[in-house]
């Protein structure tokens, strides 16, 4: 696809432009939905209001020829119904909490339940389905997104203040997502982009090469939940610690019957890569993915104690990507750097409490190459 011809904004101490496509979408209740493009010359990235999401991801192969390698959708409709958090900023909490409750001082909160009876990805009315602000960061080629989540909101206790800052430099996209509260609450903020690196409509990512640098992963429950075992990957169909192509790991276990890849309907499950919380380290290589036709390639580095990796075993086809192309199966691979799921009710997990006076903050890098 070639590059845009203009992007508008340049700020050239940024090495990257930045262009406004102001009411790109409408929501269902009527408010204008503004979408950003990023450019640094080598990626170019599509960035939309309605959930301060990634909506597309343009990167070139080993010809420079560049793909749309996020899955997504031209329009906004589908990001308002079962599309909801492709590309998007999941919370309060992302992935799954038992029961939809959880005990902080003492007091016991309730989240409405969507998901086989646990909260997932913040409840009935999550971050993703929110229409965030946002503005260009001043001198750098990136936006920033902000949302006032109120005291209540889906059940979760204090107002949190959040703010999502994508920055698009040297082909490394930064996310920077920081929040506030003004009474003890717990967070858990990630995004949930699929990626096809061989290209959006392209088929599977069965040849795509997945390597996660984690020695244990955490095994779930029937409903998704984790156990509380942190389990080692070594001899399990979870041992990504080399490269291996990750449709051919899931057809190895599924016909060994591994239970965990049952319960996860191929790979939904959190990797750990640290024991402390986030944000108190520098980010650190957490994984890889290289789709060999294209040499396209994609480095995670993140601050987070975990990633959970997605291979959408749970697409069913209903949805119609920007390729116009049907997602089944196996049709995007997402890398969620993020706290344990469940941790509020794990005390031995990494804390996701946030309490008044003190930041949450994450930063996450997409580092994309060309083999």
């Amino acid at each position: 696809m070639a590059h845009l011809a203009h992007l508008g904004h340049r700020d050239d101490d940024a090495h990257g432009e930045v262009r406004a496509e102001p009411g790109w979408g409408t929501t269902a209740d009527g408010s204008p939905v503004t979408r950003w493009v990023l450019d640094d010359g080598t990626l170019q990235v599509g960035l939309v209001e309605h959930g301060a999401r990634i909506q597309s991801v343009l990167a070139p192969d080993r010809e420079g020829e560049r793909a749309d390698v996020v899955l997504g959708f031209a329009q906004l409709a589908p990001y308002e119904g079962k599309g909801r958090s492709f590309g998007a900023t999941v919370g309060r909490f992302a992935n799954r909490i038992a029961g939809g409750t959880f005990t902080l001082d003492g007091r016991t909160w309730s989240i409405p339940t969507t998901d086989r009876g646990n909260a997932i990805h913040g409840g009935p009315r999550p971050f993703s389905q929110a229409l965030w602000t946002s503005h260009p960061v001043e001198g750098l080629c990136g936006v920033r997104f902000s949302l006032l989540s109120p005291d209540g909101d889906n059940g979760f206790p204090g107002a949190l203040s959040v703010h999502v800052q994508y920055v698009l430099h040297g082909g490394v996209l930064t996310v920077r997502t920081s929040a506030t509260t003004d009474a003890p609450t717990v967070v858990n903020l990630t995004n949930h982009a699929y990626w096809n690196l061989a290209g959006d409509g392209s088929g599977t990512v069965d040849a795509h090469l997945v390597r996660v640098a984690a020695e244990a992963f955490l095994p779930v429950d029937a409903s998704g939940l984790p156990t509380g075992e942190r389990r080692p990957v070594a001899g399990t169909p979870f041992d990504l610690t080399q490269p291996v192509p990750v449709g051919y790991r899931l057809r190895d276990g599924e016909a060994a019957g591994d239970e965990q890849l049952a319960r996860g309907s191929g790979f939904d499950h959190c990797w750990v890569l640290a024991e402390e919380p986030g944000g108190e380290r520098e980010p650190s290589f957490a994984a890889r993915v290289e789709e060999p036709v294209s040499g396209r390639a994609l480095e995670l580095w993140t601050d987070q104690p975990g990633v959970q990796v997605f291979t959408g075993g749970t697409l069913a086809g209903t949805l119609v990507g920007k390729a116009g192309v049907a997602y089944g199966p196996r049709a995007g691979l997402a890398l969620e750097a993020q706290a344990f799921p469940d941790a509020p009710n794990h005390p031995d997990f990494p804390t996701t409490v946030l309490r008044e006076g003190d930041e949450f903050l994450s930063v996450t890098e997409f580092r994309f190459s060309v083999s």
